[in-house]
């Protein structure tokens, strides 16, 4: 029997939402404070998948400046109704203390590659809002509400129903709470279906740590009452802490061609090394204080089984999510990799590619000034939530190799670019070519661990002098828990000698604002702190995966 592997969506994927359209199916992610917004993958068999799209790609849709690290889109819900693509997505201005502010939006489009319309307007009372197309036609928004008058879990005020009104192109008439989940707290991340004359409501509960978990409820009424699983939890690996798959929860549901059932989830894979810690009441050590995952929140899949009438379960038995699970009986629909040697023209970045938060990208690179090169104008310092000149890719190995090649005549020590590997401002290793004092090019790591609320960022190496003109080659290492850099004027590649720890490019690193939500990426930048806008070139951007 063909088999998928796990996760589908390596890397930083979080928040599926999942619709087959005829034969093809499309998962929607969240992207949270990088441009432009909202990932959408395609595939034909459920096993392999390619990015198509990034839908929201104009200021009129989104724009994240000054939106904190891991604010930004949240949880966005995909479906199809009516000829047209919908997506509901959320912009989070604001994600600490009491308060939150979580602007909804709509926008649809006839295809999947768009054009997209113009952003509708919803509501703010919470965030993963979902669109639900009824058998009458007509549609209403599920969302969880947010309560700041409580704290912790409470917080989570369950789960608000409003009609949608195509007409009039807003939310109409009363709100309901028609859920207000399980004693697991944190119900969030809403979906509903309608099946043998059951309204089935899928949340996720317990956030989205290691206690995460999706829980199913049902009720013949749209409005309630309903009934929770008594089983609880459809889907949680918060009981098995040697599963594969890690912080399992945030679900959506797909049914195939021939009426099979299948559940998209949010997962990580925490390094074995950080598993390996000995943890528990004789050590003083939680298991939550050590596991880290770098590549982030990742989307995998599971097979279900659904009679009738009854809830669904895993087709494997139990609630905690498998590393391989039976493909659909579909034609295997394989897509072309994505070379592992990117070059640059003035056609685009290439897909893997994306910069934080602004819709001015032509304020952060161009890719015709210098033909064949990228050139990133130095913008805002690092961790700037407004300008930061920053094009990188996700991580999606467990280890794997980066390079590439800079052109850059620094100024002064403020004038500064090259290869970073970031997860947010307080998360990053930095490997920098800049001036000195006497102007001479000096190669430099700038390393930000995790330390909040420290925030120092630490210099592992003594300064290199570099030649005065001329590409260097920059590149990095990463072999699960450590990191090194090398670089190279000439043919040979030097070592800079220092192991850094990988593990702080992590959800679970640190105990500051940004934590949980992304992932790590590696990629180009450069800073030039003095408002000059000072570039660096970039001439192409290598990544392998390693075994």
């Amino acid at each position: 029997m063909n088999e998928i592997q796990n996760p589908i969506l390596p890397g930083f994927n979080p928040d599926p939402s999942i619709v087959r359209v005829g034969d093809d199916y499309y998962i929607a992610t969240s992207t949270f404070e990088w441009f432009p917004g909202v990932q959408i993958h395609h595939s034909r068999d459920l096993r392999n998948w390619r990015l198509v799209t990034r839908p929201l790609d104009r200021a009129s849709q989104l724009d994240m400046r000054g939106d904190p690290d891991s604010g930004g889109v949240w949880a966005p819900c995909l479906t199809h109704a009516d000829g047209l693509f919908w997506l509901i997505y959320t912009d989070v201005k604001r994600r600490d203390g009491a308060w939150k502010d979580s602007h909804n939006y709509l926008v649809t489009a006839p295809t999947i590659e768009g054009p997209w319309s113009e952003p509708i307007y919803l509501n703010s009372s919470g965030f993963d809002p979902s669109l639900f197309h009824d058998d009458d036609g007509r549609k209403w928004l599920v969302n969880m509400i947010w309560d700041h008058n409580q704290t912790g879990g409470d917080r989570f005020g369950g789960i608000v129903c409003q009609e949608y009104s195509v007409e009039e192109q807003k939310l109409v008439g009363p709100i309901r709470n028609i859920y207000r989940g399980t004693d697991h707290k944190l119900t969030e991340g809403p979906h509903l279906y309608r099946r043998d004359g059951w309204y089935y409501l899928l949340t996720a509960e317990g956030g989205t740590g290691y206690d995460h978990a999706a829980t199913m409820a049902r009720s013949r009424d749209l409005f309630g009452p309903y009934e929770t699983d008594p089983a609880k939890h459809l889907l949680t690996s918060k009981d098995a802490p040697d599963a594969y798959l890690q912080r399992a929860g945030h679900a959506d549901i797909v049914e195939t061609q021939d009426s099979e059932y299948y559940l998209v989830h949010l997962c990580s894979r925490p390094l074995e090394e950080t598993r390996k810690i000995e943890t528990g009441r004789a050590s003083g050590i939680h298991a939550d204080d050590v596991r880290r995952s770098p590549l982030g929140r990742e989307t995998a899949i599971q097979k279900l089984d659904w009679p009738d009438g009854e809830f669904p379960r895993l087709a494997h038995g139990g609630c905690v999510p498998a590393a391989e699970v039976a493909a659909p009986d579909l034609p295997e629909h394989r897509f072309d990799a994505e070379p592992t040697r990117l070059t640059f023209s003035s056609e685009g970045l290439p897909p893997s590619l994306q910069w934080l938060r602004t819709p001015e990208p032509e304020r952060l690179f161009s890719l015709t000034e210098r033909p064949g090169a990228l050139r990133l104008f130095g913008r805002e310092s690092p961790g700037s939530q407004f300008e930061h000149a920053l094009v990188a890719r996700r991580q999606t190995d467990i280890a794997y190799s980066a390079e590439t090649e800079i052109d850059i005549a620094p100024g002064d020590y403020q004038h500064f670019a090259g290869l970073i590997v970031w997860y947010g401002r307080f998360k990053f290793h930095y490997l920098a070519i800049t001036a000195g004092q006497d102007g001479n090019r000096l190669l430099t790591i700038y390393s930000c661990a995790a330390d909040w609320p420290n925030t120092a960022v630490s210099y592992p190496i003594t300064p290199i002098r570099l030649p005065d003109a001329g590409t260097v080659r920059l590149g990095t290492h990463v072999r699960g828990a450590s990191l090194r850099f090398r670089y190279a004027t000439s043919e040979e590649w030097h070592d800079l000698g220092a192991t850094l720890d990988q593990t702080a490019i992590s959800d679970e690193a640190g105990n500051g604002p940004g934590n949980n939500f992304t992932g790590a990426f590696v990629g180009m930048c450069a800073h030039d702190t003095s408002g000059r806008g000072r570039h660096a070139d970039f001439l192409h951007f290598t990544y392998e995966p390693q075994t």
